[in-house]
């Protein structure tokens, strides 16, 4: 029996649409908001919906740019900047008091093309660290510039400078005057003091925000933002800032975004080795990011996670604390948004 000439062309029309389809450029973007000791019963519903909704917002902002055509540098400066502007996360407006009250923030930003990268350190009057990361890299012959002379910079641009208390918010003074109370008491000797430090809850030493994107052309980029580390002094630097160690991304391996307890990720170039990994051990993302999460960083005390992508759009999210606020969205996955470690 003939076969209709209708059902013939539905069934290559059906045909075709779902090889467009396979073929379809993958694109995609994941986010985080920090990882630490993060605790489903320390929530009420409410503030767990927040969160929740602040994630998909930042996630769904910087996928709108990738599915526009935008570009992965683009979206990830979109996606933190929806962060930096949160109350709920450490960075920009959320951002940990240091040690004198005050607040310095840090962020960089890196182009997986070609490597190029912008970073700003200690910075107290920026509102968007993220976006004068990306003016360093686009508008500057440096990579990172610190302090003083990042605002000056800045104000070149046409950045409007703002007040530092626009940065303060009661629940990070509060964790401030905990965190000064239990190193006041060891301020007998330098060793004591230390110690104390050590002691601290690692809540009060992490707290990061991020994203890594792949766009339609095929380019990675990453970026990270971040308040610091509570009661930090003498102008310490954490990881945020620090192109390999917080946040890395060439197209012939990967893009990562880290939180943590920065000095950990300084020291062992947390992003930058797990790209390495990818691209000269032939690993995967997800066996990359493990070796380095679980298999290097948690036996030395090594707290925090990542966000990583790869050119094929894949996403892995791994971590070695109770929780990491995080998102992700591709072209292929719907919006995902996670907070404690057991979804």
């Amino acid at each position: 029996m003939k076969t209709p000439l209708l059902a013939i062309f539905a069934s290559s029309l059906f045909a075709l649409s779902n090889s467009v389809f396979a073929a379809e450029t993958p694109f995609a973007i994941a986010i985080h908001g920090g990882a630490g000791t993060i605790e489903k019963a320390r929530f009420t519903p409410a503030q767990e919906k927040q969160y929740r909704a602040k994630l998909t917002e930042a996630v769904e902002t910087g996928y709108k740019v990738l599915h526009q055509g935008g570009e992965s540098l683009d979206a990830v400066t979109a996606a933190i900047t929806v962060l930096e502007q949160s109350p709920y996360f450490n960075a920009g407006r959320g951002a940990v008091y240091t040690y004198d009250g005050g607040h310095e923030l840090d962020a960089s930003i890196m182009d997986g093309r070609n490597r190029e990268a912008g970073a700003v350190a200690g910075v107290k009057h920026i509102e968007s660290p993220i976006k004068l990361a990306r003016l360093v890299m686009d508008n500057s012959v440096h990579v990172m510039l610190s302090g003083q002379g990042a605002e000056e910079f800045a104000k070149e641009q046409g950045v409007e400078l703002v007040e530092n208390n626009l940065f303060d918010t009661e629940p990070r003074y509060k964790a401030l005057l905990k965190s000064k109370q239990k190193l006041d008491n060891a301020k007998a000797t330098s060793k004591e003091y230390q110690a104390a430090h050590k002691a601290l809850p690692n809540s009060y030493k992490m707290g990061t925000v991020g994203a890594v994107a792949l766009d339609k052309n095929g380019n990675l980029a990453a970026g990270t933002s971040t308040g610091g580390m509570t009661a930090k002094r003498y102008g310490r630097v954490g990881d945020a800032p620090v192109i390999g160690a917080g946040t890395f991304a060439e197209n012939e391996s990967c893009a990562v975004s880290a939180t943590g307890h920065g000095e950990y990720f300084i020291r062992y170039n947390v992003a930058s080795d797990i790209c390495a990994r990818v691209k000269y051990q032939g690993k995967t993302i997800a066996e990359a990011g493990d070796e380095v999460i679980n298999g290097v960083l948690k036996p030395i005390g090594g707290t925090g996670g990542v966000i990583i992508i790869d050119t094929k759009g894949n996403i892995s999210l791994p971590f070695n604390t109770s929780g990491m606020y995080r998102a992700s969205k591709s072209n292929t996955q719907a919006t995902y948004v996670g907070i404690f470690n057991d979804e």
